[in-house]
């Protein structure tokens, strides 16, 4: 029985599979997306929340922790100093996995696990959504105000047919 047994096995030794997540989760902040089975990517997402929350704490101690998983320094200084402002609102889910197919060579589902652009997609979407909620009522009032004046304009030429109409029947009965 697997009893409080945390995390996968994927039928490798444990110094095998530390060396595998590590290298992984170097190359995810990195390249800040990669492409692997999607066993590989659930175990990665626990290793990649762990290290953005060491991040977020951003002090020598959470600065060195990090340094001993992550594999090259410059990809420890590019995390440590966007999250706080990429992560900085959220307490988790910074990962996100997409199911992408089957691998050709052997069948095994493969997914893309990439990191969730927090901050600037929510921006992006409250301004989005103030501008096209202010656009559909610029449209409404526009569209009211053009059929406003299509039937003043109706009702102008309306009035006119008739006043050239009424002349048009005095001189005919002049006549």
């Amino acid at each position: 029985m697997r009893h409080r047994k945390a995390g996968l096995k994927l039928n490798r030794t444990s110094s095998h599979r530390n060396a595998m997540f590590r290298n992984m989760v170097t190359s995810l902040f990195k390249h800040e997306r990669i492409r692997t089975t999607d066993t590989k990517a659930k175990g990665l997402r626990s290793w990649a929340d762990h290290l953005i929350t060491l991040a977020k704490r951003g002090d020598l101690h959470a600065r060195r922790q990090a340094l001993s998983i992550i594999r090259e320094k410059n990809v420890v200084y590019k995390l440590f100093d966007e999250a706080a402002e990429r992560f900085g609102s959220i307490f988790g889910g910074y990962t996100r996995i997409i199911k992408m197919g089957i691998r050709p060579g052997d069948a095994a589902p493969v997914s893309m696990i990439e990191l969730v652009n927090t901050e600037n997609s929510k921006k992006k979407k409250t301004k989005d959504k103030k501008v096209a909620g202010a656009g559909k009522k610029k449209a409404t009032e526009k569209k009211a105000a053009e059929a406003g004046k299509k039937k003043t304009v109706e009702k102008e030429q309306a009035v006119d047919d008739k006043k050239e109409d009424k002349p048009e029947k005095k001189k005919a009965t002049e006549d």
